[in-house]
């Protein structure tokens, strides 16, 4: 699934624009985003989590080379589904 099918969604089920549709699918990714980048946590009840977590430094391999390559330390964007979403069959 993507954006465009989110929004098509929207548009069938409510019956509105689909460039009001468009809109408000933006407007609520772009919250989320800022939300995310502020540290927030962003919880939907009955789909899951979103928080930002620390990543920890680490060294990698180049695989044509081999060579080692260090990665930086950094925050990672994760999401732990939520109870009725790990029970969809």
């Amino acid at each position: 699934m993507i954006k465009l099918d989110i929004i098509n969604e929207v548009v069938n089920k409510t019956g509105i624009t689909k460039t009001k549709a468009e809109l408000a699918v933006e407007t609520v990714f772009e919250s989320m985003k800022k939300a995310l980048a502020g540290g927030e946590r962003i919880e939907l009840r009955g789909f899951g989590v979103f928080n930002v977590r620390p990543r920890k430094t680490g060294i990698g391999r180049n695989p044509r080379t081999g060579a080692e390559v260090n990665i930086p330390p950094g925050k990672a964007v994760r999401f732990k589904p939520g109870k009725e979403l790990q029970s969809i069959d």
